[in-house]
């Protein structure tokens, strides 16, 4: 781990691994708290590295600190809930000793009752012979290439503390005005960051300009093209929008996420055959992989939108069948409710028992 004044969050972090692994190696970039204190209940093994701006650096730095057979890595807001906690031991019982990397599910948000909404997934365990390395100074990741990987069902929970957008963008900048210039992923990561911050037509030049590059992961041109349509539709450039959202076709099968937000496009312009033929789309498309997989754009909301496009053809059965279907996954939502209630009155239906006369 790479830490820095992480006290509110780095013991829980800490008791959800520290009796699964076998040694924890902490790295401390600057802390002013508790975190080197609070570290040191758990390992003896905390290292001062001064920060340089590159978070790779300090990554590579813990990894280069590891004694054991596998390396893990986590951040201090991460954490593994009981039902991964076991998995893990599991994994770790049974990982063959040549595998080289194992890939893990990371929940970004969780419904109340625990259910992952938004998840992506991240290279989480690598063998330490193979000196794998870390690359980028922000959103770093793990060089990969030509190495053997397996996928665990063991997921890592992020509990988001605070916004770094500012910080992040400040690094690109420096490092933009110090002359080292933006290759290869960090020009996506710039563009994103000038969005977030609401930047949008400085990062719709960026992103275009990464969309250019050549040999970058497929993915990562699939984030740019979901980034630029979200800065276009914050412009009211609706039509722009909609072109970054099919350019996404020309590295992969439409996902879902983009399935849905096209279907968006075409409800916004009254174009109610189209837009649901993408929401049936985002729907039927629900199982495939997603760089960023949104649950709720898989589930309940397309069948939510196919209720409202229905109903505005006319075709009022399929409007109540997809209503019904967005309430399995969220039986109490009060839209949906009322939607069933005047579906049911329109349609001569009995009404529910817990509906209202």
């Amino acid at each position: 781990m790479i830490v820095k004044n992480e006290e509110k969050q780095l013991q829980k972090c800490l008791d959800s691994v520290c009796d699964i692994v076998d040694e924890i190696i902490i790295v401390d970039t600057g802390s002013t708290d508790r975190t080197k204190e609070i570290a040191g209940h758990y390992t003896a093994k905390i290292y001062d590295f001064p920060w340089i701006d590159d978070f790779a650096a300090a990554r590579n730095y813990s990894f280069d600190r590891a004694t054991k057979q596998f390396i893990m890595w986590l951040d201090a807001d991460d954490l593994l809930l009981p039902p991964d906690r076991g998995k893990l031991k599991q994994l770790k019982r049974t990982l063959n000793p040549n595998q080289e990397v194992v890939m893990m599910d990371y929940h970004l948000a969780l419904d109340d009752a625990g259910v992952p909404l938004i998840l992506t997934r991240r290279y989480r365990l690598v063998r330490r012979d193979k000196k794998f390395k870390w690359k980028g100074i922000v959103h770093e990741d793990i060089d990969v290439s030509r190495a053997s990987i397996a996928y665990s069902d063991v997921a890592v929970t992020h509990c988001r503390q605070g916004v770094h957008t500012e910080r992040n963008l400040k690094i690109l900048e420096s490092c933009i005005a110090s002359g080292g210039g933006l290759e290869g992923r960090l020009l996506l990561h710039y563009g994103s960051e000038l969005a977030d911050l609401k930047r949008y037509e400085e990062a719709i030049v960026q992103l275009n300009y990464f969309l250019k590059q050549p040999s970058q992961h497929m993915d990562d041109y699939i984030l740019a093209c979901i980034k630029l349509a979200d800065c276009y539709g914050q412009l009211g450039l609706v039509d722009k929008k909609l072109e970054a959202l099919l350019r996404s076709f020309q590295y992969d099968l439409p996902q879902s996420e983009i399935c849905c937000a096209i279907g968006g496009c075409f409800e916004g312009r009254g174009q109610w055959a189209a837009a649901i033929y993408w929401y049936l789309q985002a729907l039927h498309n629900a199982s495939s992989p997603a760089v960023m997989e949104n649950r709720t754009l898989r589930t309940w909301i397309p069948h939510s939108r196919l209720c409202i496009c229905y109903a505005q053809r006319g075709d009022l059965n399929n409007a109540y069948h997809h209503n019904e279907k967005a309430l399995e996954y969220l039986p109490q939502e009060q839209g949906l409710l009322e939607n069933r209630l005047k579906l049911q009155r329109a349609l001569g239906l009995p009404l529910s028992n817990d509906d209202p006369l």
